[in-house]
């Protein structure tokens, strides 16, 4: 029996609005453009749906590893990485960059100014591959 696809509509269009913004505020000449404040605002909302909704879905698709969804509901969102590492979804170096994505996440999440703005700017390169990534891993059917 073969599971139905995770829809990860949702997730690309974030990760597709990330990557314009990215781009965008990257094309501006200085930090003191009049549009640099919204580029970075709109990669910083982007970066944390793209997080949580990753989180989500990625329970979904590491749920057929448990003996019921609930079990995999109990799950942290760290453990939910840790356990796609042990049942080869992903390698442990980008699960460990995934826990840092959230780091960064948690550490400033009362800083919702520049310094979090700054830190999280630092991580969206490498944060972009690695989310287009996990959303090609959810779209797997998880009886590969």
């Amino acid at each position: 029996m073969t599971s139905r696809p995770i829809d990860t509509t949702f997730l690309r269009r974030c990760i597709q609005t990330l990557e314009r913004a990215y781009i965008k505020l990257n094309e501006l000449p200085t930090k003191d453009h009049p549009d640099f404040e919204l580029y970075r605002a709109a990669c910083v909302k982007e970066f944390e749906l793209v997080l949580e909704q990753g989180g989500k879905l990625l329970r979904k698709r590491i749920s057929a590893y448990f003996a019921s969804a609930k079990d995999a509901a109990r799950l942290t969102y760290k453990d939910l990485f840790r356990h796609a590492s042990r049942h080869d979804l992903m390698d442990i170096t980008t699960v460990e960059r995934w826990i840092q994505y959230r780091d960064n996440r948690n550490d400033t999440v009362h800083d919702y100014g520049e310094g979090f703005a700054e830190s999280t700017l630092v991580l969206l390169p490498r944060f972009i591959v690695d989310a287009n990534a996990l959303a090609d891993l959810i779209e797997q059917k998880s009886d590969d």
